[in-house]
Parts: structure tokens; C-alpha cells; sequence
């Protein structure tokens, strides 16, 4: 059967300079080609032209890779602000608070991005945040992407390609001027209407990366994947462009909602090598299929519009439309990558913004104790930073198996984050409690990403528990804390092949072996055995949460990345 896909191509080779510093050099050189339309401000981008007076804010964000889904839709009609990740990270919970400070007008904040766990962590915090100082701002998620959750659990569901268009219903009717309660029943039912499928062909790379983040088998394509490089819910021959066509139309075509309208928005995507040639060779099929069941297609689209750096396949995305909805996919909208109607914004009054001052914290009154703990967490941290660079690699290959593999690179760039920031609040004369503190902060604040937070958030709960008192017994009440906060934050439990496999049973071990009278460095070593262990017995568990869950029977086998990064910090914290 001829495909309209080659079987075997050449890795492809990226342009880049620092694959650390890709995200940044990126956002550079985008605002430096958009100046008219963005402006950058830490975190990611904002417009660059005033706001329509009472006009909510609506802004999106997510990993970057993804373009132009993120950053590329900033403009009137649309977006207001992106916060931009690292690539396949979500950003921080300060990337989010700060792009949502820069481009308060006072009127109220809409976050919007897709269904998975680390943006919902980091952009909720960031809301609550921003709440907590008198601003009113909400979230939403989308959830379209029919494989990754059967349709009697559509709240698990991730976001895809469909993304696209619940974020121009979401500013097309903030451009309009609804009030704050509508604009979220509007996106909630752009959401709800909205279905996406997708196969791929080829995995994507990143930057200074030799493979690609998953292998699809030589005559095979990957039925399902996601947008950050996860791979399919399962494999299938390659067939015809027409046969694909008829697929993806079969699959988002089953959920229609019981009022269908007949009336759709259509995306075909191209999701980052595909030609447009190719995209238009199966956008003919794809129309003379939804043709042919009765459909009308309202101002269909082929092309790129939510790609996954260089991954090679497609996406066809359906909105289900309404009056109400057919209205704001019809509306104007004028950003860099995607322009309907007539160019308005070159008119518009320009907008500044000033960076806030960095204010270096000093800390007093630490006890020589606090101080000579302080020391020890810091070297700690050091060590842990040193490892995980080391162990990046090994890290990437297990969280690939299922996931998107990028828990490695993560881990380094977390844990860098921590060590700087606890080294320089030791420098500053902090104690123990303080050092661990500030470290989880900035962990949390600058990594970005599911584990990003979690781990940040953990480890400032950890400082917060200690009160001075620095034995085995109370280090056991601090791990006991962390573990509850991730528990509390990330909704995941024990069995559910995450860290908390780990975390979970080493707080265990401690109180166990800290009631017995041991010292903390005999409990500590004795306990990081239980946790070398249960991060083991992860690989006979199925994934029930994150990226990974969709490919679960693909993990068996393969112990979870972030279990085993767990064991290894945990071992790492003690000198040899």
C-alpha cells in the first residue's frame, strides 16, 4: 500500500546555539521579528499595545516547542500574554505570576492552557497568588484529546491541537467584552465541544539531543500521541494518506454531541515536519469525508497551528459549533502567526512595562545549630545537583518509555535552581529552616514542569517543619511533611507510579528507624534502602496519573523516572 509517509528518514539537524538557552534565544529573536505585536517580560510575552478599556485579560501558556500555539497567538482578538516553558515544561508558578502582573489592567485575569498536571499546579498557585493580592483571576483547562481518556472520564483528558481553537473562542468573546462569568461559560462550552485525534510518524528531538524523545518502528505510526512527545496509545501500520484521512475522521466524528448542529470548525495541524503538500493531500479526503456525513465546514484550516518541534504527522481537530460559538471562530483577530479579518493593531497606542527590582534578602538571628544545618543542607544540594547531571541521561531514557523525557533535564535544571538560590541565602547568613526554604521556592519558581513544583513545594514545607531542631525524629516530621504537600498538591497517591512511591514509604522508614533512637545520619542511611527499594518495585506498576498514564501497559516493566530520581536524591543527601 503506498504511503504518502516515508518509512525511513534522516534525523533531522536543529539550529541552536545553547540547547539550555534555546527557550530564551527564541523568545528574543520572536519579539525582536513582532515588535508591533509583543513585548518580552519575565516569564514570556505580553502585547504590546494597550488594552481595550475593561477589557479581561485572557491569557494561555504552556512548554515551549509548541509554536505558535504559544506565544505566536498574542494580539487583538486572541491572546493577550503567553507564559512560555522550557520546551515540554510547564513554566513556573513565578513565570506565570509575573507574565499576569505585567499585563494586569485591572479588570481581571483569565489563565487558560491545557489538561496536565504541572501547568495546572503552577498556573492555580500563581491565581491563588494573584487572588490573595485582590485580583480576580480564574483558570481553565482544556481537555480534547479523545485518546488520552475514554469518553466516561473526559476530565482526565489532555490537551491537544483543539487548544487552538478554545483559546480564539476564549478571545474573541473577551475582545467582545463579556463579563468575566460568561467568558468562562463560553470557553467552558468551546471546550466541551471540541474533539482532536492525531497519529505520528516520526518522534521529535530536542535541542543538543542525539534521539528523538521516542521511535516510531520502521512501517509503523503512532496512534494518539500528545503534543509534548508522548508517544501513542498504540501502534498501527502505516497506511495511505486517505486511510488516515478516514481515521482521524472516524474518531473525532464518534463523539458528536447530541445537538449537532452539522455546522464545524476544522483543523487539519501539521504537527512540525509535515509539508503542507502532504497536509493538503489529506485535508482532500478529510473534506470530501465530512462532505459527504452532511457536515458544513465554517472557515476550515490546514496548516501549522500546534506543532511539537519536529515532530513528523498530523492532528485533525473538530468544534462542534453553535450560533455562539461559529460567531467568535468567525470573529477578527490580528497576531504575528494567525490574522483573520482586517489588521487593526498597527494603530493601536503602545503599552510599556517596567521590570520589578531584584531585592537581595538578608537573614539574622540563625543559632550557630541552624547555621552549621544550613551548611549541611546546602552541601546536600550540591550534591544532588552534581548527581542528577550525571544521571540526566539515564533519567531521559526511563521517563521515554511512556512519558516525554524530559524528567532528566528537569531534574538538573531544578536542582541547580535550589542549590544557587540555597548557597546564596547561606552566603547571606541563613539557617537551616531558611536554606531549605528558599531553595524550594526557587525550585518551584524557575524549574517549571510537574516535578518542578512539586519537588519545590516539598522541600520549602520540609524547612518550614524543622523549628530549630535538627535529630533524626525531627527530620522524620519534615519528610513527613513534604510527602503530605506533594500528596496534597499533585492529587497522586501511593500505587499510582509517581515519586510518592518513593517519598511516601522513605517518610515511613524514617519515623521507624528515628523511634528506635538512632542518629539521623543511621536513620537517614537505613531508610534510603526502603526507598532504593520501593523506587524499584515501580516497574510493576501501571501509571494512573500524568503524561504517562494513556501508555501505561508500555511502562510495565520500566520503574517510574520520578521514583527513581527520589531514591537517588535521597541516597545522594548523605557524603560518602
Amino acid at each position: 500500500m503506498y504511503s504518502l509517509f516515508s518509512e525511513k528518514q534522516e534525523d533531522k539537524n536543529m539550529l541552536y546555539n545553547d540547547p539550555k538557552a534555546f527557550r530564551d534565544e527564541m523568545i528574543k529573536g520572536y519579539v525582536k521579528a513582532y515588535s508591533q505585536y509583543v513585548t518580552e517580560v519575565p516569564g514570556g510575552v505580553v502585547r504590546s499595545t494597550k488594552l481595550p478599556e475593561g477589557k479581561i485579560v485572557v491569557m494561555n501558556g504552556g512548554g515551549s516547542g509548541h509554536f505558535p500555539a504559544f506565544c505566536g497567538i498574542v494580539g487583538d482578538g486572541f491572546m493577550d500574554a503567553t507564559v512560555v516553558g522550557n520546551i515540554f515544561t510547564s513554566p513556573s508558578t513565578d513565570d506565570v505570576y509575573h507574565v499576569a502582573k505585567a499585563i494586569d489592567n485591572g479588570t481581571g485575569i483569565y489563565i487558560i492552557g491545557g489538561n496536565y498536571a504541572g501547568d495546572k499546579m503552577n498556573f492555580n498557585l500563581a491565581r491563588d497568588r494573584l487572588k490573595a493580592e485582590g485580583i480576580d483571576c480564574r483558570s481553565f483547562y482544556i481537555t480534547d484529546d479523545i485518546a488520552s481518556a475514554k469518553p466516561e472520564e473526559k476530565e482526565k483528558r489532555r490537551g491537544n491541537v483543539g487548544t487552538f481553537t478554545v483559546f480564539k473562542t476564549a478571545g474573541a468573546a473577551a475582545a467582545e467584552g463579556v463579563s468575566f462569568d460568561e467568558l468562562e461559560r463560553i470557553t467552558a462550552k468551546a471546550n466541551a465541544r471540541t474533539r482532536t485525534m492525531s497519529v505520528g510518524l516520526k518522534g521529535c528531538t530536542l535541542p543538543g539531543e542525539k534521539e528523538p524523545l521516542f521511535h516510531v518502528p520502521q512501517g509503523k505510526m503512532e496512534v494518539g500521541q500528545g503534543i509534548h512527545g508522548e508517544p501513542g496509545v498504540y501502534e498501527a501500520d502505516v497506511v495511505s494518506a486517505s486511510e488516515i484521512a478516514k481515521l482521524l475522521c472516524d474518531r473525532v466524528l464518534a463523539e458528536a454531541p447530541a445537538d449537532d448542529s452539522k455546522r464545524i470548525a476544522v483543523i487539519l495541524d501539521g504537527l512540525g515536519s509535515t509539508k503542507y503538500e502532504e497536509l493538503f493531500v489529506v485535508w482532500n479526503t478529510v473534506e470530501q469525508i465530512l462532505t459527504d456525513r452532511g457536515y458544513t465546514l465554517v472557515e476550515p484550516q490546514v496548516g501549522e497551528f500546534v506543532t511539537s518541534l519536529d515532530m513528523e504527522g498530523i492532528a485533525l481537530s473538530i468544534e462542534y459549533l453553535d450560533d455562539e460559538l461559529e460567531k467568535y471562530w468567525k470573529a477578527p483577530a490580528d497576531t504575528p502567526a494567525f490574522r483573520k479579518g482586517n489588521s487593526t493593531i498597527a494603530g493601536h497606542e503602545r503599552r510599556t512595562y517596567t521590570e520589578q527590582a531584584d531585592v537581595t534578602k538578608k537573614y539574622e538571628g540563625a543559632t550557630d545549630a541552624s547555621r552549621k544545618a544550613g551548611a549541611y543542607i546546602k552541601d546536600a544540594l550540591g550534591r544532588m545537583k552534581a548527581m542528577l547531571a550525571e544521571k540526566e541521561e539515564e533519567l531521559a531514557k526511563i521517563d521515554s518509555v511512556a512519558g516525554d523525557g524530559d524528567h532528566g533535564r528537569g531534574m538538573v535544571k531544578g536542582s541547580t535552581f535550589a542549590y544557587e538560590a540555597a548557597e546564596a541565602a547561606y552566603d547571606n547568613g541563613a539557617g537551616a529552616e531558611d536554606v531549605l526554604k528558599e531553595a524550594g521556592r526557587a525550585w518551584a519558581a524557575k524549574a517549571g514542569g510537574t516535578s518542578g513544583v512539586l519537588w519545590g513545594e516539598a522541600l520549602a514545607k520540609a524547612g518550614e517543619t524543622l523549628n530549630g531542631v535538627y535529630t533524626a525524629d525531627r527530620a522524620a516530621d519534615a519528610v513527613q511533611a513534604a510527602a503530605d504537600r506533594m500528596t496534597e498538591l499533585g492529587g497522586a497517591h501511593v500505587g499510582d507510579k509517581t515519586m510518592l512511591d518513593t517519598l511516601v514509604p522513605f517518610a515511613a522508614a524514617l519515623r521507624r528507624e528515628a523511634d528506635k533512637g538512632l542518629s539521623l545520619k543511621e536513620a537517614w542511611r537505613n531508610a534510603a534502602a526502603d526507598a532504593e527499594k520501593a523506587a524499584d518495585e515501580t516497574k510493576n506498576l501501571l501509571p494512573k496519573v500524568g503524561r504517562a498514564r494513556p501508555q501505561a501497559e508500555r511502562s510495565l516493566g520500566t520503574p517510574d523516572a520520578g521514583a527513581v530520581s527520589m531514591a537517588m536524591c535521597i541516597r545522594t543527601v548523605l557524603p560518602e
